[in-house]
């Protein structure tokens, strides 16, 4: 089983931190798990504008073609505007929504206002929803307050909950096969 991190966002780095936690705590928990990490702020990724996904060619190819060939996710975002990343949706937009058709995505979410949790419930998982994914319950909000100046994670309740949804995906992903992998 391969699990894709992605870190939805061009800009900052606490969400990445988060995304890179929860890969590490899902290998810890299950080491025979191959892990892949995107990045978006280390790809050049086109704007979506409409046209079939295997058009794309350079950087937006590569990031379509890890998404499509992972089989479960971490996704994570910060909240913007009480919204997703513009970068994290224009990826939702490139690839195809059948692509994450029956596998497990775990959302994690940053920010800096304790309300933006809610992006989690209200937008994040009506689009899981839409792809026809599974959602691990446990998804995880960290606030800027649970980080250190170096931007580690210090509060010992999120990393127990990110423990939390690191086996979720794991035990879902090993329970729910696919269809087609049957």
């Amino acid at each position: 089983m391969k699990l894709l991190g992605i870190s939805g966002t061009i800009t900052g780095s606490k969400t990445l931190a988060v995304v890179e936690k929860v890969i590490e705590l899902a290998r810890q928990f299950d080491p025979k798990i191959e892990t892949e990490l995107l990045d978006l702020k280390k790809f050049d990724v086109q704007f979506c504008d409409g046209r079939h996904p295997d058009t794309y060619e350079g950087d937006t190819k590569k990031v379509i073609d890890m998404v499509s060939s992972a089989d479960s996710y971490i996704i994570g975002t910060p909240i913007f505007q009480a919204s997703l990343s513009g970068a994290l949706k224009n990826l939702f937009d490139l690839v195809h929504p059948s692509v994450f058709r029956n596998k497990v995505i775990g959302f994690i979410a940053t920010g800096g206002t304790y309300q933006h949790y809610l992006v989690i419930e209200n937008q994040l998982k009506p689009i899981a929803g839409y792809f026809r994914a599974y959602t691990a319950p446990g998804s995880v909000y960290v606030h800027t307050d649970h980080f250190n100046q170096n931007n580690e994670i210090i509060d010992s309740d999120i990393i127990v909950r990110l423990e939390n949804l690191a086996k979720e995906v794991i035990h879902m992903s090993n329970v729910l096969t696919p269809v087609g992998k049957i």
